[in-house]
């Protein structure tokens, strides 16, 4: 490993992108993957995910490039047909959503099918990686547990003011997180999560203490985690609400050592962990 350089940001530490190897993050010596970017929105749009014409949004130029570092072909999409034709020609599959992506919605994408709802969570159980960042679980919200909440873990709930705030490690064998000690402040827009699934293994953990707002008046909650969902697995992060946490080194680092565990070229110890990391997270 490269001498590790330092970066300042917010008045956090973090490590710069290029002191890490990228062997590790997507099997960078073999086959390219190809990552399908998923970017609907049928709720709010997240200004990294909105398209200026047939310009590309932010995240999704920002997650090619990265993809480019890491021998992974990201392919950004708004189309919801597209899970209805063959998920095989992609090695994972990532989402930036939000809404239910099978209604119609004000940018006139097309939806989702039931169908194809149905085909990705089967793909998924059967083997198919999944990536979600941020918006990903304010996606096919219901009064239960969809089956998609089921798969990603956890649902939005609600959400304050953005503030800086400190993120927990819990996982530190986990790829992507080394050099990081307990954790590291960043400023973003932090979701409150609800309906988590006990088989989930924590990452990190939204630490509110200190943190501004009644909303997050509650003890602390995962916020990035690791599980299986079948055969398949899945990582998810609350981060990537700003543009400028989608150019941080930690995020990128973070976010391509969750794509590696994801595509199966690393493993590590995801034994479920919620209740032991964070006992009373389901307290509202």
């Amino acid at each position: 490993m490269k001498r590790r350089e330092m970066l300042a940001i917010s008045g956090a530490t973090f490590l710069s992108l290029s002191a890490f190897p990228f062997g590790w993050a997507a099997g960078a010596e073999g086959k390219k993957r190809r990552i399908l970017y998923f970017t609907r929105s049928a709720g709010f749009e997240h200004s990294v995910v909105k398209r200026n014409g047939d310009e590309l949004a932010h995240s999704e130029k920002v997650f090619i490039d990265m993809g480019k570092k890491a021998n992974l072909e990201v392919i950004p999409s708004k189309d919801g047909r597209i899970f209805d034709g063959d998920l095989d020609q992609f090695d994972a599959i990532a989402f930036y959503t939000s809404g239910n992506l099978t209604n119609e919605n004000k940018q006139k994408t097309p939806p989702m099918s039931e169908a194809g709802k149905k085909k990705l969570l089967d793909a998924i159980a059967a083997g198919k990686p999944f990536v979600g960042f941020h918006a990903a679980t304010d996606t096919f919200r219901s009064g239960g547990v969809d089956p998609y909440i089921d798969m990603i873990g956890g649902e939005f709930v609600t959400h304050g003011a953005q503030q800086e705030a400190l993120m927990k490690l819990t996982s530190p064998k986990f790829p992507g997180v080394e050099g990081l000690g307990d954790g590291f402040r960043m400023k973003d827009e932090w979701y409150v999560l609800a309906k988590l699934n006990p088989k989930m293994h924590v990452i990190l953990v939204q630490d509110t203490e200190g943190m501004t707002g009644d909303r997050y008046q509650r003890p602390s909650f995962p916020a990035t985690w690791a599980k299986m969902h079948g055969k398949g697995r899945v990582f998810y992060t609350s981060m990537g609400h700003r543009e400028d946490v989608w150019t941080n080194d930690t995020f990128q680092k973070i976010v391509l050592g969750g794509i590696s565990w994801a595509l199966g070229d690393v493993d590590t110890d995801i034994t479920p962990n919620l209740k032991r990391v964070t006992p009373d997270a389901s307290m509202a």
